[in-house]
């Protein structure tokens, strides 16, 4: 991948994040550009990343070996058409796009039907090099094509491949995921503090904890269910708070959080 020149469209913390992830992969700095609204942001970006960064779309894309769509959804879909208008896409051009609910058929549609398409939804995790993102292919991805978008992604975290009738959940479980997470880290520090705990330490203490007990699912490969009980002991102090967590509907509440956020995902590109 390293001969191929990418293009990352919009700089935002994602675009960015990618970006700076092929660079700790070893990607050369003259291989990778990228486009942002301002020719003042651009300039400056420039100067941050070490990269060549512009403010037209058409020529990024036209110089693409694979092309980088990190837009809002509708921006995505607004740009897409541009550049298809423009000729400016070629179908051998990989485009990978981490925009909610854009479709891979639309892209293909604004682009070109031959063009190849992997959807990829990344997390902000991803910022550190802690992230998930899930990789579905379109209808003219080729295994190749999902090897590219793989090197692209894993810098940032675990990859994951997936049919893509499940990306608005992927989106409203993994990408919307951290946002419940910081929230439930927020409501555990307060319950240290509450206990005269210091906030900073209270903070620090949820954070490693939640962090450690992620860690422990994944590494030992063991249901959360079977860890939770490895905890619980008889007549002992976390059952009596788990018990007050289930007075809170906190199963349902959580799932039904997943489940909204990944029905909003499914609106997003069409402006609602």
């Amino acid at each position: 991948m390293r001969a191929q020149r990418i293009v990352v469209l919009g700089l935002g913390m994602m675009g960015r994040s990618i970006v700076e992830g092929l660079l700790r992969a070893g990607h050369p700095k003259k291989g990778i550009a990228a486009t942002t609204r301002t020719r003042e942001g651009a300039a400056r970006l420039g100067r941050e990343l070490g990269i060549a960064v512009g403010t037209d779309n058409a020529a990024a894309a036209a110089a693409a070996d694979v092309l980088i769509f990190a837009l809002k959804p509708p921006k995505t879909l607004e740009v897409a058409a541009e550049l298809g208008a423009a000729g400016a896409v070629a179908p051998a051009t990989l485009v990978l796009s981490i925009a909610a609910g854009v479709r891979s058929a639309q892209l293909e549609g604004a682009l070109g039907p031959r063009v190849p398409v992997v959807r990829a939804m990344p997390n902000t995790p991803c910022r550190i090099g802690c992230g998930t993102t899930v990789l579905s292919a379109g209808a003219h991805a080729r295994p190749a094509h999902l090897k590219t978008a793989r090197a692209v992604f894993e810098p940032l975290g675990r990859v994951l491949e997936l049919e893509e009738k499940h990306m608005d959940t992927v989106t409203g479980l993994s990408a919307s995921g951290p946002a419940f997470i910081y929230v439930i880290l927020e409501a555990l520090a307060d319950g240290g503090v509450a206990r005269g705990l210091p906030r900073k330490t209270a903070l620090e203490m949820a954070a490693q904890m939640v962090y450690g007990a992620a860690a422990m699912v994944l590494r030992s490969g063991e249901h959360p269910a079977a860890l939770k009980d490895d905890v619980t002991t008889p007549a002992g102090c976390t059952i009596a708070g788990i018990l007050a967590l289930e007075d809170g509907k906190i199963r349902s509440v959580l799932s039904r959080a997943v489940e909204i956020a990944s029905v909003r995902a499914g609106e997003l590109a069409s402006g609602k």
